[in-house]
């Protein structure tokens, strides 16, 4: 066989490799996503712990990038700190290198019985168990995997061979930072660091190129490994962008230290293996052991200098346009539908301004005050499309039956802060308008009354959000009581504001119209924002055959009608 067919196979074991590497990848993220984010969040306290869960999380997806990626939302929404993310990316950076190591023990040869296996669990449970789905998504790739293992077994014996080969790997083995620089320019345009190392076992273990050679190309291996993750997450804020530039320091650290020590490292791995693919991945994992022992410790000092190096904006009122929409999370339902969840935040924090702003309208008659309610108005149409969009692409995957409900709890619910912006802005600020225009006053009660009803919504507003992020029921329970609550002081108040046209009060009279519209508008926006308090309920089961699981399902089907017409 000649070099260029052997050539042209090893291109092939490689893209196998990758594209195998990337099916067990997203079939654990798209499976066990949760749980992952469970692992990581439950050991946040304590930096050994933080290490230990990266090493899980690491050797389970075979990349530190995708576990940056997993991270990323913890540290965007302040539930993890800078200092406990880079101790999660070491012990991520430790695991990724263990995963080199389990798929070159020698099981290359299994690769038809688990590719068999993952084809009728994916096939079985097509559309119907997500989860199930996704495991057998995990062992077709690891069969894929093995059978680019094996070919590239095949190929790199006869290219160990090849003089002009040798020649090329012994070229540039014995200039250290052509190495280097090889091995992470081959890591970042492969995306995979197991890929580079695998190959290098390969080419090792046949013979014809010892393994003393190859450390620095595994060094640059490692080095090229954290570059991309910068670019996974350059369109992220300032906090997640942190990590992946911290662990590209902690590894140039690494690698600048471990440099002199090859020579060293060299004559005691000789010891401990005979194999040249053994003594690469012992080397790997060596390596990685060293700089996790090494910087531990030091992860809170380069936090700090992370912090000083990319300070956070002191003000941000000036963006406009979605902020933590990573297109990169998408492979991630967890940290996609997290980041949406923050937006839709973001989003509810518009509104709240917008509603506490309304009422100083109706007071002062500022005409500054209702242009900034037209534009926050803008703003929230803006932040619910590109959520709305966002979300539809993320169902266009395959979903669990947990993460498909809370993408459509989303997308109902910023549908409906959507519809109380609008309210806001073509209806309250329209009578605002009438009122000034027309010169008309409420009276002392009358203003008291609507002051009372808008702190209530007020209160409303920041219950629904609690209960969006929280998913409580007791909370979801008080918030349906809010809309029975409200709807009496509706009643209460329309009696005053008659007994007040009918005592002849002449502000009341005038102002009448607007009143009852006001109070009217106020009433339409609390149930909006009581409506995402159904499906906790539901889910709860407390909705199950009652009037108030038809009323929900009425008012969620009329809000998406109403917002798609």
């Amino acid at each position: 066989m000649s070099n260029t067919e052997n050539l042209a196979i090893l291109l092939g074991g490689i893209v196998l490799l990758l594209w195998g590497t990337r099916m067990v990848r997203t079939g654990a993220i798209r499976g066990f996503g949760t749980g992952l984010h469970k692992v990581i969040g439950a050991c946040s306290s304590n930096r050994i712990f933080a290490a230990a869960a990266g090493t899980l999380v690491g050797t389970a997806l075979q990349s530190s990038t995708a576990t940056a990626l997993l991270v990323s939302p913890f540290v965007a929404q302040g539930v993890l700190t800078t200092a406990m993310a880079l101790a999660i990316m070491l012990g991520a950076d430790l695991g990724a290198s263990l995963a080199a190591t389990l798929f070159s023990s020698g099981i290359a040869r299994a690769w038809p019985i688990l590719a068999l296996i993952g084809y009728i669990i994916h096939m079985s449970y097509d559309g119907r168990n997500v989860r199930l789905k996704n495991i057998g998504r995990v062992f077709i790739g690891l069969g894929i995997l093995l059978l680019g293992l094996q070919m590239l077994g095949n190929a790199a014996s006869n290219l160990a061979s090849s003089a002009v080969v040798s020649d090329v790997i012994a070229a540039a083995s014995t200039e250290t930072a052509l190495a280097v620089l090889l091995g992470a320019m081959l890591t970042w345009m492969a995306y995979s660091s197991m890929a580079i190392v695998l190959l290098a076992v390969t080419l090792a273990g046949q013979g014809g190129i010892p393994a003393e050679h190859l450390y620095s190309l595994v060094l640059g291996v490692n080095l090229g490994a954290a570059l991309p993750a910068l670019s996974a997450m350059a369109g992220q804020s300032i906090a997640p962008r942190r990590i992946p530039i911290g662990n590209l320091m902690f590894r140039i650290v690494g690698v600048t230290l471990m440099i002199p020590l090859v020579p060293i490292a060299a004559d005691f791995i000789k010891t401990l293996a005979a194999d040249n693919g053994h003594r690469i991945l012992i080397f790997h994992v060596v390596f990685n052991i060293l700089l996790c022992l090494l910087l531990l410790g030091a992860t809170g000092i380069t936090a700090r200098f992370l912090r000083w190096m990319l300070p956070d904006k002191k003000s941000e009122d000036g963006d406009t346009g979605p902020r933590y929409l990573n297109e990169a999370l998408l492979a991630t339902p967890s940290a996609a539908l997290g980041a949406a969840s923050r937006e839709t935040l973001r989003m509810g924090a518009v509104v709240e301004d917008m509603l506490a702003k309304s009422m100083q309208v109706f007071e002062t008659d500022d005409p500054a005050l209702r242009t900034a309610v037209a534009a926050a108005d803008d703003e929230v149409d803006e932040l619910n499309e590109a959520v709305k969009l966002y979300l539809t692409r993320l169902m266009r995957g395959p979903l669990g039956n947990k993460d498909s409900a809370r993408a459509v709890d989303i997308i109902t619910f910023t549908t409906n802060l959507e519809h109380v912006g609008d309210i806001i802005d073509k209806n309250l600020m329209e009578l605002a308008v009438k009122k000034r225009t027309q010169r008309r006053q409420f009276s002392k009660t009358g203003l008291d009354e609507l002051r009372n009803m808008h702190e209530r919504v007020m209160d409303t507003l920041h219950l629904s959000l609690n209960v969006f992020t929280s998913g409580q029921a007791d909370s979801a329970r008080v918030l349906i009581a809010r809309k029975t609550e409200l709807r009496n002081l509706e009643l209460e108040g329309t009696q005053n504001h008659i007994e007040r046209l009918s005592s002849g009060q002449s502000e009341s009279i005038l102002s009448s119209a607007i009143h009852l519209d006001v109070v009217r508008d106020f009433k339409r926006i609390n149930s909006h924002l009581t409506s995402v308090a159904y499906p906790v309920l539901e889910r709860a089961g407390e909705l199950r055959n009652t009037r108030l699981k038809k009323k929900a399902e009425r008012e969620m089907q009329t809000s998406l009608q109403t917002k798609n017409a």
